[in-house]
């Protein structure tokens, strides 16, 4: 792994805690304090006592420790270059991440080092200043749980202007999209960022009702006919749902997925995508929105 166990929870949970040694607050409560915030539940049991045991060799048994200077972690050249890969990625921009001055460090791999060949080609505007200026007003509201309000354009072609309050981002690999699902305007509506004219801050005392409605989940039924490596493509393909693979033979797979029921339409178009190597067995809604997205194509002479 790139970031070595040296950067995990209990490494930075010793490290600040031997800190606090240097610093002369070494009493059982502020140690405690520092094991809670930075490492898990259950490590009160084993990292205090194991530290004040002299176990590793760190600490003396008064509660002082022979180190002159509080631990630093110098990141490798290797973790320099992945995040300096990182940083090349356009979209880390909205996110307003500063890195460490990474200078001339080599990048570990370019856009140009790989190819995504199933993703659409008019993805969100992720370097365009006002793309970003109101990806982090969402961002921000989302964190601090208030409103926005913010300008857009419907399926009609009609201005809406809408209040809400913004519950999470979602980021749609294939269309290379942001959206935000929020609440307090239609229950719950899901919005391209892309959409959206205007956002800003909603500076009123108004407020609106933050419940929402639970998420509904369907499941899709798959045949798999592990032909061209069809099977492989389709795992990839559903990398980030939930599902189960069930072997019925040596060549055919059967495939559950789970996914929100917003998202059918985007489901049934990716698994119309491989073809005859798949065969839709369930669910009975889901194969009626493959049967009717079928239908609409040959009305239209596609084939």
């Amino acid at each position: 792994m790139i970031f070595s166990e040296l950067y995990s929870a209990y490494y930075n949970t010793i490290a600040a805690m031997i800190s606090k040694i240097i610093d002369g607050e070494n009493s059982d409560e502020e140690l405690r304090r520092v094991v809670e915030e930075r490492a898990f539940g259950e490590s009160i049991l084993t990292v205090i006592p194991s530290l004040k045991a002299g176990k590793w060799q760190l600490v003396h048994p008064d509660m002082t420790t022979s180190l002159v200077h509080k631990p630093t972690m110098p990141l490798t050249v290797l973790q320099k270059q992945w995040l300096k890969a990182v940083s090349l990625d356009p979209r880390i921009k909205l996110f307003d991440i500063s890195f460490p001055d990474l200078g001339d460090t080599e990048p570990l791999f370019t856009p140009d080092d790989y190819y995504i060949y199933d993703k659409y080609s008019d993805g969100d505007p992720f370097e365009d200043e006002e793309y970003i200026r109101q990806f982090r007003v969402i961002l921000e509201a989302i964190r601090k749980k208030t409103q926005i309000r913010f300008e857009m354009v419907n399926r009609k072609g009609n201005t809406v202007f809408v209040r809400c309050y913004p519950k999470r981002l979602e980021y749609s690999e294939k269309d290379d999209k942001f959206r935000v699902v929020t609440s307090g305007w239609r229950s719950v509506s899901s919005v391209n960022l892309s959409k959206i004219r205007a956002c800003f801050p909603y500076l009123g005392e108004k407020t609106l009702d933050k419940d929402m409605r639970e998420t509904e989940y369907d499941t899709a039924v798959l045949r798999i006919d592990d032909e061209r490596n069809a099977l492989e493509r389709v795992m990839l393909h559903f990398a980030h749902f939930e599902k189960q693979a069930e072997k019925i033979d040596d060549k055919t797979y059967v495939l559950k997925i789970k996914y929100a029921h917003d998202d059918e339409t985007e489901i049934v178009i990716r698994v119309l995508s491989f073809g005859p190597r798949v065969k839709v067995l369930g669910s009975e809604s889901f194969k009626e929105a493959v049967i009717e997205k079928i239908r609409k194509q040959k009305n239209c002479g596609l084939k």
